[in-house]
């Protein structure tokens, strides 16, 4: 007991402790820096001291991505929920229901399409929220769709890859979607078609050995991890200790594996001339945007 439970009468005590919502300030994981949360929203999730990029909402990175945030939502066609009825701690139906109520998306995947700078184009984003952002049935079905619409439209294919992998509760129904990305990608390059890759952190496993890794172009964003397994897991097997910034975007660009690291603030303009030199379209004037 403190003195303002023993002194101060309850109906002032309730004034007093009004409680501060926790989410107000954001902790750089970097540099241990703590940011407000509307700061850091206005400048695109980047810390501004540290420059560390934190993981972006699908809804801000489409806004950011689109003209005026102007887009047309894409529906996927439906797929089984639970083909091995799986169930760990939890059924496998309760957890999707958890994270579709937690992230207002059906899966892991949202296919827009819009223009960019003028230019049409179909995007898919992964959200790392929903389950890991894990390649599951209806995600590989969005990825697939995606691909298919751009192809019908003649116009680029951009996605935003963040997953932790596999989908484990769909078993070998989620290794399938691989190869079935995998020939999507051959359907947009038989068509001529831009597809690029957005790296973003982290980008692993199964999704990074199929189209995360197959596009035209490989972009970046600063301090992603991208690779197939784990670095400890890497060490244990090989018994060594790994260089400095292993599977970090930065490194991989060093060694050839993506092609560009781009900060976020420049990624919009750097998407748009990459569209515009591939499919040699004007690129409209950036008041326009």
């Amino acid at each position: 007991m403190n003195w303002m439970s023993n002194v101060v009468p309850p109906k002032i005590r309730s004034f007093l402790r009004r409680e501060t919502p926790e989410n107000l300030w954001v902790k750089c994981p970097e540099s241990g820096e703590l940011v407000f949360h509307k700061d850091l929203e206005s400048n695109l999730y980047v810390v501004p001291g540290s420059g560390f990029h934190m993981r972006m909402p699908v809804k801000a990175r489409l806004d950011m991505l689109f003209d005026r945030g102007l887009y047309e939502e894409l529906a996927t066609p439906e797929v089984p929920l639970d083909p091995l009825k799986f169930r760990d701690i939890k059924r496998y139906t309760d957890r999707l229901k958890e994270y579709r109520l937690k992230t207002g998306a059906d899966d892991a995947v949202r296919l827009c399409a819009g223009k960019l700078e003028g230019i049409e184009i179909v995007a898919a984003i992964q959200d790392f929220e929903f389950l890991g952002g894990s390649l599951g049935m209806a995600a590989g079905e969005a990825i697939v769709t995606g691909m298919l619409t751009a192809v019908e439209r003649k116009t680029p294919f951009i996605i935003f890859t963040a997953s932790g992998g596999a989908r484990m509760q769909e078993g070998m129904f989620s290794l399938m979607q691989m190869p079935r990305t995998t020939v999507a990608v051959q359907r947009l390059r038989a068509a001529r078609l831009p597809y690029i890759v957005v790296l973003t952190n982290p980008t692993t496993g199964g999704v990074t050995a199929s189209y995360a890794m197959l596009g035209d172009i490989h972009i970046a964003e600063p301090g992603a991890v991208i690779g197939f397994a784990g670095a400890r897991v890497i060490e244990q097997t090989i018994r060594e200790r790994l260089p400095e910034g292993f599977q970090r975007a930065e490194y991989l660009e060093a060694h050839g594996m993506v092609d560009m690291v781009v900060r976020r603030h420049d990624m919009r303009a750097t998407l748009a001339r990459l569209c515009a030199l591939l499919t040699r379209a004007p690129v409209a004037e950036a008041g326009a945007a």
